[in-house]
């Protein structure tokens, strides 16, 4: 079997050190430099010939990391590597995935291709905006699931009068699927906006007086629909809000909103690295799941047997 090598992008450095400890494997050597008008190359500083390279990098904002990655893999390509998998934690411009007025880009599709033609073969991410952005790829993507981390951390938690609580129309489907899991009741919120990141209106469908609320989404950027969300809550009774998500992308004043707002918790993962602290906000580990699943890939296992129940408890790192 070939060999693994494992890469990591500048900003992802935090999260690729934590999957290769839990892999077992030093990340490989790679130098990234930069020409004094900010234009980066990357250098691959050992063999991979013939290997399976895994590239991790999610590609948050700046823009850069999405470059960066793709040099990497260009490098990797013309280095004569054996497949190439480019494993993005979090994959920016996923929700431009349609046309939802006249003239807008599909900024999912366009990365989606700029992935293959670097020569990719393979993506794997986590909690897309949309399922369907799968779709726009014609390579295998491993589209694994948050929710195999947040579930065991609930399941620590007093959880006997909790409603689960979809913050727009669009997360219904998440939240659906965590109501089911834990044989609890779900809402709904309907969510009118004037523009992007700008909130009209938020109304609540379903009863939660006197119930522990805990709303689901994948991104949190400025936090603005889950805080107001969370305040509706609480102006219908609700004994109390919390929130998960997968994404914590978290700009503008979003921290500030967050401290602001009636949420007694914000739950997220690591696919983005917060840029500061926040007493109200508890991060779990998506490590040791990307790890599992890069050794699935190269082994040729499944990737779908990690989210059987048997394996959740497992991949739970706190």
């Amino acid at each position: 079997m070939s060999e693994v090598k494992l890469f990591s992008g500048t900003n992802s450095l935090y999260l690729a050190n934590k999957i290769a400890d839990h892999y077992g494997y030093p990340l490989a050597k790679q130098t990234i430099s930069h020409f004094s008008d900010g234009e980066m190359q990357a250098v691959i500083e050992e063999s991979v010939r013939g290997t399976y390279c895994f590239f991790i990098q999610s590609t948050f904002a700046p823009s850069d990391n999405l470059m960066e990655l793709l040099l990497m893999i260009d490098a990797a390509r013309r280095a004569s590597a054996g497949y190439i998998t480019a494993v993005i934690p979090y994959f920016g411009y996923a929700r431009q995935d349609r046309k939802d007025k006249p003239r807008v880009a599909i900024g999912a599709k366009l990365v989606a291709n700029i992935l293959e033609a670097a020569g990719v073969n393979r993506i794997m991410t986590m909690d897309f905006h949309a399922d369907q952005v799968q779709g726009f790829f014609d390579i295998p993507v491993d589209h694994l699931q948050a929710e195999i981390i947040f579930i065991p951390y609930l399941e620590t938690q007093d959880i006997s009068n909790v409603i689960f609580a979809a913050p727009d129309v669009g997360s219904t489907k998440r939240a659906r699927n965590y109501a089911k899991y834990f044989g609890a009741d779900l809402v709904i919120c309907d969510k009118e906006r004037r523009r992007a990141n700008q909130i009209e209106s938020i109304t609540v469908i379903g009863e939660v007086e006197g119930r522990d609320v805990i709303l689901t989404d994948d991104i949190a950027d400025t936090a603005g629909t889950l805080c107001r969300a969370a305040e509706a809550m609480i102006k219908k009774g609700a004994k109390s809000v919390r929130a998960i998500c997968t994404h914590p992308v978290l700009s503008g004043n979003a921290y500030e909103n967050i401290e602001n707002s009636m949420l007694d918790e914000l739950i997220v993962t690591d696919t983005i690295p917060l840029k500061q602290a926040s007493p109200k906000i508890k991060v779990l580990s998506v490590a040791k799941l990307f790890a599992r699943a890069i050794r699935n890939t190269h082994e040729n296992r499944s990737i779908s047997a990690l989210f059987v129940r048997k394996e959740t408890n497992t991949l739970f790192d706190p």
